[in-house]
């Protein structure tokens, strides 16, 4: 077979799915709002693409994942560069739907539980005894809650560390809530991935597996 018309594997579509990221990257970086605050927003997209790069030949994921992924990476690149408050498709939000502040804030931190769960779950159902188990969702849920305490505590020890330069990082537009908003939606994201994309990603593993 020719290779042109070769079956797009999960080692290409992983490729593909880097090359995306990476010209998004290299475009969120430039003439971002706050370089300091650019940083520190892709700086998960820095360390994880790494991380799959280098495994995806060994554990290579679902297709459904890796595009997960990208998405995720887009939601923190876009954020970086205009600061979350001031992301522009958020203030059309706002002015849409009569919200008092950008909510693009929200919509990131719904996706730090929706990606996440897909993740966890795959690595769970593949490297775990917990195939078929009811505290598969329980573990993957606690595991993203886990996730989002912990970045929250990020957030508190960086404003600590820097101070003013970490207000944009923060992003809570005077909301004294911000933080329970960020880990309910958070929550909120994890158990949307786990009911509508389940199955799907279930398909995809056995698809992976019997390839093998």
């Amino acid at each position: 077979m020719d290779d042109t018309t070769a079956p797009l594997t999960p080692g290409r579509f992983a490729s593909a799915m880097l090359a995306v990221v990476a010209v998004g990257l290299v475009i969120s970086g430039i003439g971002p709002r706050d370089r300091f605050t650019w940083l520190l927003e892709v700086a998960p997209v820095l360390i994880g693409a790494p991380i799959f790069l280098a495994t995806f030949r060994r554990f290579p994921f679902t297709p459904l994942v890796y595009a997960l992924l990208a998405v995720h990476a887009y939601v923190l690149m876009i954020g970086g560069h205009w600061t979350y408050a001031e992301v522009p498709f958020g203030f059309w939000l706002q002015k849409v739907l009569h919200f008092a502040r950008n909510p693009y804030d929200r919509i990131g931190h719904f996706a730090q539980g929706f990606i996440p769960a897909i993740v966890g779950r795959e690595i769970l159902l593949r490297c775990s005894p917990l195939r078929g188990s009811r505290w598969l969702p329980v573990l993957v849920f606690t595991c993203c809650m886990t996730l989002s305490v912990t970045y929250e505590f990020i957030e508190w020890w960086t404003a600590l560390a820097t101070g003013i330069a970490a207000e944009a990082f923060l992003g809570t537009q005077g909301d004294p809530w911000d933080t329970q908003w960020d880990m309910f939606l958070c929550g909120v994201g994890a158990i949307t991935a786990l009911v509508t994309l389940s199955r799907l990603q279930d398909r995809q593993l056995a698809r992976i597996e019997a390839a093998r």
